[in-house]
């Protein structure tokens, strides 16, 4: 797909959508060869037919045939939550959110565990510890913590949340959404950052000053983790993630052992003193 021009993607995507998906596929099932990087994803629907994505390194070009055995099933009902902390603040004219998915995709049958270290308990880890700063040191604003359900079968804990606030969203006056906190070898990016430009140099200003992190890097909007629930409510903010260091992402290699946490004391401050100068 690589090698491939945009037109061509966008052919071979519409064959494979309608092999794995589409319930007129006369096939038994899909074997899809690849040479990217294998990745899993949860879904909240059953495709009609199997599909098994096979790295094309794992044969040698003489296989004529492959048998599978393979049990699955699909739950229809299956019950999250979301975990909600909040800390009062010096003002109580405006709320402070900092937020963080908690959620993985758990186990692919009795020997494939994915632990998701770095996606995302990192970033669960970042909102604790704020937490913990935070409920020692009395914030300007009131600050409130989630720890968000489901966001990887499509956003769900947070979708539920907006659409559902414990308090009206339009009292937030900054939200920041940690997805990814484990590395900083190559800095942070920062979604949002160009729409929200004055508090991203703020962001880059405060870097500088205090020599942190290597590098922050602005980027536009993306609907790619919580914050986008919380952008299509107008709610201002930031989703920041690490950059560099290890590469296993939606994979059994996330763990906590390989876990770098490179940046994340100097990740932290920035945070904290970000928040602390907010007007």
């Amino acid at each position: 797909k690589s090698n491939f021009s945009k037109e061509q993607n966008e052919q071979l995507n519409g064959v494979i959508n309608f092999l794995k998906y589409h319930p007129q596929n006369p096939s038994k099932g899909t074997i899809i060869l690849t040479n990217e990087k294998l990745t899993w994803a949860g879904s909240v629907r059953q495709h009609p037919k199997p599909t098994v994505i096979i790295h094309s390194d794992s044969l040698d070009g003489s296989l004529k045939s492959l048998k599978l055995d393979i049990k699955s099933s699909f739950v229809e009902k299956y019950a999250t939550q979301n975990v909600i902390g909040y800390v009062e603040g010096k003002n109580s004219d405006s709320t402070i959110v900092f937020i963080a998915h908690y959620d993985h995709l758990g186990m692919l049958g009795p020997d494939a565990t994915f632990n998701g270290a770095n996606d995302n308990a990192s970033g669960t880890a970042m909102l604790l510890s704020l937490a913990k700063n935070y409920s020692e040191n009395k914030p300007n604003y009131n600050t409130v913590f989630i720890a968000f359900g489901a966001e990887e079968l499509g956003l769900i804990g947070s979708k539920y949340f907006t659409e559902n606030p414990l308090f009206p969203l339009s009292e937030i006056k900054f939200l920041m959404n940690f997805d990814l906190a484990g590395t900083g070898d190559e800095g942070i990016q920062v979604v949002n950052g160009s729409v929200y430009r004055d508090k991203f140099d703020e962001l880059v200003q405060i870097n500088d000053e205090l020599d942190l992190l290597s590098n922050v890097k602005i980027r536009g909007t993306a609907c790619n983790s919580d914050h986008c629930m919380f952008d299509q409510q107008d709610v201002p903010g930031f989703y920041i993630y690490t950059l560099g260091g290890i590469q296993a992402y939606h994979d059994v290699y996330d763990r906590p052992e390989t876990l770098p946490l490179t940046e994340f004391e100097d990740y932290f401050k920035l945070i904290i003193e970000f928040i602390d100068q907010l007007k």
